[in-house]
């Protein structure tokens, strides 16, 4: 079986105009669900950054990785404006776009982390 790939950008926000995290994949709620559970090591479990304050469509994983790159070089008060162009109110995107949390299975699991 294969997975649909949709290719995306995201920054996530520990709170409003806290610690921020940009990272790309390929399936958007389940790698979220996967940070809200604190379940990926490193710098989003160990800042908290778990609120989904923005997110990017791109064409192809190629996009969305070099937009990755674009982004995290950016200074951080044009992070910001990017977040408060379509997110005044910092709010967390996750359930709107994606529904509850929930643990991804065992196979999607495998398939975002890689």
């Amino acid at each position: 079986m294969r997975i649909e790939k949709d290719p995306r950008v995201c920054i996530l926000a520990s709170q409003p105009y806290g610690t921020l995290y940009i990272g790309v994949t390929s399936d958007l709620c389940s790698r979220i669900s996967l940070h809200k559970q604190k379940l990926i090591q490193g710098f989003s479990k160990t800042y908290n950054v778990t609120q989904l304050a923005f997110h990017e469509r791109l064409n192809s994983m190629e996009d969305a990785i070099r937009r990755e790159k674009q982004m995290k070089e950016w200074k951080r008060g044009w992070k910001i404006q990017l977040i408060e162009k379509d997110n005044p109110r910092w709010l967390d995107l996750f359930v709107e776009l994606c529904g509850s949390a929930t643990l991804p299975t065992e196979r999607k699991l495998t398939a975002v982390l890689k």
